[in-house]
């Protein structure tokens, strides 16, 4: 299947909110469906023409809505991205929370990722790494996600501390987790994404963990 298809299969629609006598309800949810068009549709381009051919005029025209509407939901093209990276963050911070709470910190960051990454479509994961790399622009801002990812992991680690050492403990393995993603992941791309990322991952952990012996 194409990177491009597997996003459109991906990236559906977001999920819709309750109604309510106002129809306030009705509007967040058509104003969700909007942007995950929004997105769906620039992804798409991005992986078949790529980010710097694909203009605003071009996504707004693929989602069927006008270029005024555009700068509605996202300010420039890079905010797409973003936006499209963030869902798999929170997704991750999400299974870190559902971890059992006598999970030692490191096992239940290395598992939560483990799980998070099953998800991720090999040929997927290899054109957002092409369209990346090739882009200054968007280089910058994956040095943003990783610290705004950082944050997140503390955060969500941070839950199931009960002293101020484990709260210190939080934020090392935070930082351990998110180096290990990004480094993890340059190197399974770089080999030809033929491993299983959860494989990987596992890999990835026992690596740190005879570093850290």
């Amino acid at each position: 299947m194409k990177a491009s298809k597997v996003v459109r299969k991906r990236i559906k629609s977001l999920p819709p909110g309750g109604n309510s006598p106002d129809g306030t309800g009705l509007r967040q949810r058509k104003q969700q469906e909007t942007r995950a068009r929004l997105t769906r549709a620039a992804m798409t381009l991005f992986l078949e023409r790529g980010f710097e051919a694909t203009t605003i005029d071009d996504i707004a025209a693929a989602a069927d809505v006008s270029r005024r509407s555009f700068f509605h939901y996202f300010a420039s093209k890079e905010d797409v991205v973003a936006a499209w990276q963030e869902g798999a963050a929170s997704a991750l911070v999400a299974e870190i929370v559902a971890r059992p709470a006598d999970e030692a910190m490191l096992t239940a960051a290395e598992n939560a990722i483990a799980a998070a990454v099953k998800r991720i479509d090999p040929a997927e994961a290899a054109a957002m790494s092409r369209l990346k790399r090739d882009n200054p622009a968007l280089q910058a801002r994956d040095q943003l996600k990783y610290e705004k990812l950082e944050r997140a992991l503390a955060d969500g680690l941070a839950r199931r501390a009960r002293t101020k050492s484990d709260r210190l403990n939080a934020r090392l393995v935070a930082m351990i987790a998110t180096g290990a993603m990004r480094v993890g992941g340059e190197s399974w791309i770089g080999d030809g994404a033929r491993e299983k990322p959860e494989a990987f991952v596992k890999r990835t952990f026992d690596a740190i963990r005879a570093i850290l012996k």
